[in-house]
């Protein structure tokens, strides 16, 4: 298939920069088959169905963004270099692999001071990224890193305006629990309180997984065959509990419904012949149209960027021509765009 075909044109004043508040107030588009319905995100009680499971992504976002300064003596006596870094994921032994700004700057062995309790000695460079590891760990660590790092915006919000400090909570879930995400699970973010109450109280049940959603999935997709693109790896679990959970709503006949495209990508790569497995560590699954669906009956995500991954996900959710039908309405509805925008439900046909 080729990238054209997924490809629209969105106006720039679609694309949000700040979330709806209160989070619950956010727009909501109802695609079900071929009916398209405009709600309220906090009117999903009245949309989804007693026994309906929600599957919610629990990864947690750090504020990856750090700025920090690499000291060095010689010939010309102590030289300072200002130095940005954006963590990128971290490492089974405890290291970070990260972007680092300007990279020349810096040489292996050398260490980034970022503030007086946290600093981190670059170990090896390659492939336009760096290898580092932090002076701390644990809580420590995550105590040290929300004193001095920014929100990881993505860059189309970044580009319009820095992140500050409304963006460290505006960019986290209310169930954020589990630190490793440098984006976080969008759809997931349009739920408060009295929201997730009132779901509860109409008999929506809910099942935590965990993704760990990564800097690529804000890559572009640079082939003009989408068969020819390489899929980023991101780190994830299913529990045997979530995975009883998820398998004994299907035995009981009802729908499971993931928050976000990363809870979708998860519980289908741990899917096998329609049953739900625990799984842990990475998954680079690429859903295109034509992907056989096993567990996800629905998905609620926001819109998403022209010729990204996660438009083909929708398309082979939906279908290509009624995704176009979609987009096309939410555009002429002008509802807001990708990670701040409003959301939707998509409930396909199932034959």
């Amino acid at each position: 298939m080729k990238l054209s075909e997924f490809d629209f044109e969105l106006p720039e004043h679609l694309i949000a920069t700040r979330p709806a508040r209160p989070r619950s107030s956010a727009r909501l588009l109802v695609a079900e088959g071929a009916q398209i319905v405009d709600r309220i995100v906090n009117q999903l009680p009245d949309i989804l169905r007693p026994g309906d499971r929600l599957i919610l992504n629990d990864t947690k976002v750090i504020p990856a963004r750090l700025t920090g300064e690499r000291y060095r003596s010689g010939e010309a006596g102590e030289t300072v270099a200002r130095i940005e870094v954006t963590l990128l994921e971290p490492q089974p032994d405890g290291d970070w692999a990260a972007l680092v700004k300007p990279l020349k700057k810096v040489r292996d062995g050398e260490t980034i001071t970022f503030s007086d309790e946290l600093s981190a000695q670059v170990l090896g460079r390659e492939d336009g990224k760096a290898r580092l590891r932090f002076n701390l760990t644990g809580d420590d660590f995550d105590a040290a890193l929300n004193a001095v790092g920014a929100m990881p915006l993505p860059p189309y919000i970044a580009a319009k305006r820095p992140a500050d400090e409304a963006d460290k909570s505006d960019y986290q879930t209310q169930w954020a629990r589990r630190s490793g995400a440098v984006a976080a699970p969008t759809a997931s973010l349009h739920f408060d309180a009295p929201l997730l109450d009132a779901l509860r109280t109409r008999g929506v049940q809910f099942t935590h997984v965990t993704l760990h959603v990564g800097a690529g999935t804000f890559l572009p997709v640079k082939v003009d065959d989408i068969a020819d693109h390489k899929m980023h790896a991101e780190w994830g679990e299913v529990t045997q509990a979530a995975a009883d959970e998820i398998n004994a709503t299907k035995a009981a006949g009802h729908r499971v419904i993931p928050v976000g495209t990363t809870a979708l990508r998860l519980i289908e790569s741990a899917a096998q012949d329609g049953v739900m497995r625990p799984w842990q560590g990475p998954t680079d699954i690429f859903i295109t149209p034509g992907f056989q669906f096993q567990i996800a009956d629905g998905l609620m995500t926001n819109f998403h960027l022209p010729k990204s991954t996660l438009m083909m996900l929708v398309s082979a959710l939906m279908g290509i021509a009624p995704i176009r039908e979609i987009y096309a309405h939410a555009i002429a509805e002008e509802y807001r765009f990708f990670s701040y925008g409003d959301s939707s439900l998509l409930l396909p046909e199932r034959g």
